[in-house]
């Protein structure tokens, strides 16, 4: 019974050793398949972006480039996205036709630019005295903001994601001060979105000119004011040179970027990479807010030192009532005659009533209280 019992664990043994033996053989020949099969899993599918911004364009470029290298890294270099700017494509308003088409996979630049083309993209880059950045993208992730502008890019092939936010905008440089709506009448003033069609009502000459042109368009005179975003970009710019006039914003409280891909590329990505271009484009956007802060604030507080001249204005109680009078009688125009223009109206309407109350309740409160 003991020799039995002896042959029977002996036995057992050698099998367990020839199926330890076989799994390692196994084992090793998938190893050996791996680097073949890791090729293939692993081709790389190169994309496309065209910007509105040129080449070394600070800030808004740079959320491009650091969304397009998080891409490659966090992908081994499945996807990688060669960045084409203003100075190469030759089209800096015309993103939205270049992605929808497919010459280009993605595309940044701020949706308000196609307004000519489809009025309602403006609400997802900013409306004049409406929510705050932190307001806005509290929209965009749980407001419905995502769903509704999704539904407008729908009919245009393509997807949009928010693209990376300024924070609030100064309205303006002016070669004159600007003390009554008589000082508006004629003005030539480079101004895109909702609020170019409320100056328009107020007489002024409405032009929207690519970011490259605006310098020389100004010190040209082919302009006589304009608005570009704040501190953080503008002293870069050289607008203090030509117009010393600072004006304090009410057109551009959130103005958000945009990232687009065109969406029959986008759905052919595998999961994986939809997850991670997603990942990387939010990350980016939310960064770009964070360093337009910070370089807003640190510029400003070199002006006084720097460029003595400027002088920060705000404008008058009656310029800003007349701004938005206008501003009711054209988003309810607009509303009245476009179904779906009414429908994120409305929902922006309703989010910013909930959500006033809380930064009132809050930051306003504490910086009323705490401002030296």
């Amino acid at each position: 019974m003991k020799q039995l019992n002896h042959a029977i664990k002996l036995l057992t043994s050698l099998v367990m050793l020839v199926s330890l033996l076989a799994l390692s053989a196994c084992g090793k020949e998938q190893q050996a398949a791996a680097p073949e099969e890791s090729k293939v899993e692993k081709q790389t599918i190169s994309w496309k972006l065209a910007q509105t911004w040129g080449t070394g364009f600070p800030i808004f470029g740079d959320a491009v480039i650091k969304m397009a290298d998080m891409v490659n890294e966090m992908s081994g270099g499945e996807l990688e996205i060669r960045i084409d700017s203003a100075n190469k494509h030759k089209a800096a308003l015309g993103i939205l036709d270049m992605v929808k088409a497919g010459q280009y996979e993605m595309g940044h630049s701020a949706s308000y630019y196609w307004k000519g083309k489809d009025p309602n993209t403006m609400f997802f880059s900013t409306m004049p005295f409406g929510m705050i950045a932190p307001e806005q993208y509290a929209w965009f992730y749980y407001g419905g903001g995502m769903e509704l502008m999704q539904k407008v890019y729908d009919e245009h092939g393509v997807y949009s994601f928010p693209g990376g936010n300024t924070g609030n905008q100064m309205g303006g440089w002016f070669r004159k001060e600007i003390n009554t709506l008589d000082d508006l009448d004629g003005l030539k003033m480079r101004v895109p979105g909702f609020a170019g069609e409320i100056l328009s009502r107020l007489g002024v000459v409405v032009t929207n000119i690519a970011p490259g042109e605006l310098y020389t368009a100004l010190d040209r005179g082919t302009i006589d004011a304009l608005e570009w975003v704040g501190p953080s970009l503008d002293l870069n710019m050289g607008f203090q040179k030509i117009a010393p006039y600072y004006y304090t914003g009410w057109h551009e409280p959130a103005t958000e970027l945009q990232f687009m891909v065109n969406k029959a590329a986008f759905d052919a990505l595998p999961a994986h990479l939809q997850e991670i271009l997603t990942i990387a484009m939010q990350y980016a956007a939310y960064d770009m807010y964070a360093r337009s802060y910070h370089e807003s604030a640190v510029n400003w507080a070199s002006i006084e030192e720097e460029y003595p001249d400027v002088k920060i204005r705000t404008f008058s109680p009656e310029i800003i009532a007349a701004m938005k009078s206008i501003n009711q009688d054209l988003l309810a125009e607009s509303a009245a005659s476009n179904p779906t223009f009414k429908e994120i109206l409305d929902s922006q309407n309703a989010y910013m009533k909930i959500a006033r109350k809380w930064t009132e309740l809050s930051d306003y409160a504490y910086l009323k209280d705490n401002l030296e």
